[in-house]
């Protein structure tokens, strides 16, 4: 139950003591949670949806991104900010695409890729009725695809806030991932539809991420949740 307070802890701003953190096997067994960590998220979302149910669609969408938004604490939109600004400032060069990951600044691609994704979610979430199934299923799928990336693709910035989750236990993932499909398939044909798009999100991210670094970072990971939710949620608006 430590691993999953800590992954709990780690991925939201949900306030838990200091002390789930503790332990070298807790920081790497959080990863085969985090797909029940999404789940939670979505639960909350679901939950605040249907709260602001009689609330106009623009105005209930904006409140929803904004809870959103403070209840992961934007702890993805920094990755998505600092992949966006080393992709293009990179030229193409590995070394100086993971120097510019590293800067803590962020140039106008960055604050760009940002605007842009929470654009994406804000224009999908007013097209769908609240409550909605991608209220779960994106952030469900945003971070199975967590768990699937350090499973199937190097880590290569050696000290990296993710060097620790490298070492989870396979078999304990791979049932995360398990539940994660489960749940999703249990959605009908928007979880289909959400995990077809998910998976198409996922290769392409890993195959750019291969090409140009040889593997992941914690900021590609963190763009590729950001990228993989607002994937999900505009593929079950268009299909609304």
């Amino acid at each position: 139950m430590r691993a999953l307070l800590a992954a709990i802890g780690f991925l939201t701003r949900l306030p838990l003591p200091a002390s789930v953190f503790e332990g070298t096997d807790t920081r790497s067994a959080q990863l085969a949670w985090y797909p029940v960590v999404g789940l939670l998220i979505g639960g909350l979302l679901w939950v605040l949806a249907w709260l602001l149910h009689g609330v106009t669609p623009v105005l209930g969408s904006a409140l929803l991104l904004v809870g959103w938004v403070a209840l992961t604490g934007g702890l993805h939109l920094d990755g998505l900010a600092d992949s966006a600004d080393a992709w293009v400032g990179g030229l193409g060069d590995r070394e100086r695409t993971l120097a510019i990951m590293k800067d803590p600044r962020s140039g106008p691609m960055g604050v760009a890729a940002v605007v842009l994704v929470l654009l994406l979610k804000f224009a999908a979430l007013a097209s769908l009725p609240h409550p909605n199934a991608a209220l779960w299923l994106a952030p469900l799928l945003g971070r199975a695809a967590l768990t699937g990336a350090f499973m199937t693709t190097p880590y290569v910035r050696s000290g990296g806030m993710g060097s620790a989750l490298v070492t989870a236990p396979p078999a304990a993932c791979v049932a995360g991932l398990l539940f994660a499909l489960v749940v999703t398939v249990a959605a009908g044909w928007h979880g289909l539809l959400a995990l077809m798009v998910g998976l198409v999100m996922f290769a392409g991210w890993r195959w750019i991420g291969m090409r140009r670094l040889g593997g992941m970072t914690g900021d590609t990971c963190g763009a590729l949740t950001e990228l993989m939710e607002a994937a999900v949620l505009v593929a079950l608006a268009l299909d609304a």
